[in-house]
């Protein structure tokens, strides 16, 4: 047994020596206006300003999610919609929505360093990605790019929100005009959950009649997915990670188009969104079992 260890084989701390009736006196002894303490104490204040700036962008990160997703849920009804224009419109003006709350996370960010705070609002961003690009496919479709939806993203004092509840000093004094930049990872991230909507699309068209969708569609996911593989495992994680969805989306799609092919004239039209489905359940049972 070492000298370091007392009776009982365990080593003694060090301010065991001390009794703690003077650690107690040494802690009421300390000058709260000292230097020292009014160093912690403007720590104490800005760390405690950013994480409740944190928590602003979180909430707003998730309304962006929700009204993004509603979004993508009224796009879907364009196939069937008796009018397909007014659906465009509705969704242009929900989209328009989502950029408000977008202007109110580029105003907390005004002299932040957005990295800081970008796994707060990382999730909104991909998910109103993914909305704006759907909406993008079903007007011209292709596939928007990442400096079309920066574009869409710049604000000027005439977008300032009223309502807006900022406690922050950089609020004080803004910029004419300011904006906020979705980074080419939370693009990419968007993209790839976009497929699964297009998946989603080519059979709903299939079951509202439309043969041609499903074969457009499926070299409009072939060449994304194309391009997700020259990226590989070279890129960021998450990137790696959504392209076995991808893949999964891309399948769906080619087997839709697959069997519109050689069986499409034993099917009648109205069943043929049953086949997809049934084909569908069958795929995913087979690749959570493999």
């Amino acid at each position: 047994m070492s000298g370091k260890e007392g009776s009982g084989g365990f080593r003694k701390r060090k301010h065991d020596n001390f009794p703690h009736g003077q650690r107690r006196e040494e802690k009421e002894n300390v000058n709260p206006s000292s230097a020292l303490m009014t160093s912690f104490k403007s720590f104490q204040l800005e760390l405690d300003t950013r994480h409740d700036k944190y928590e602003r962008l979180v909430k707003l990160s998730r309304d962006i999610t929700i009204e993004s997703k509603r979004t993508i849920f009224l796009l879907h009804r364009f196939t069937s919609a008796a009018n397909g224009e007014e659906i465009l419109n509705e969704s242009e003006v929900k989209l328009d929505a989502v950029r408000r709350k977008i202007n109110q996370v580029a105003q907390e960010l005004i002299g932040e360093d957005m990295y800081q705070f970008h796994r707060a609002i990382s999730p909104g961003l991909q998910e109103y990605v993914e909305a704006v690009s759907f909406q993008y496919f079903i007007k011209t479709r292709s596939l928007i790019s990442v400096e079309e939806i920066n574009k869409q993203l710049i604000f000027t004092a005439e977008d300032r929100e009223e309502t807006t509840n900022t406690t922050s000093n950089s609020h004080d004094k803004q910029p004419h005009t300011w904006s906020l930049k979705v980074t080419p990872v939370d693009y990419l991230l968007g993209v790839a959950d976009l497929t699964g909507e297009l998946m989603r699309l080519c059979i709903s068209s299939v079951g509202n009649g439309d043969i041609d969708t499903p074969f457009e569609l499926s070299q409009f996911l072939r060449q994304i997915y194309d391009g997700f593989t020259f990226i590989g495992n070279t890129g960021p994680y998450e990137v790696s990670k959504k392209l076995y969805t991808l893949k999964q989306s891309l399948a769906k799609v080619e087997n839709a188009c697959y069997t519109l092919k050689v069986r499409g004239s034993e099917i009648p039209k109205h069943m043929l969104a049953d086949v997809f489905s049934t084909k569908t359940e069958l795929i995913d049972q087979e690749e959570g079992l493999s």
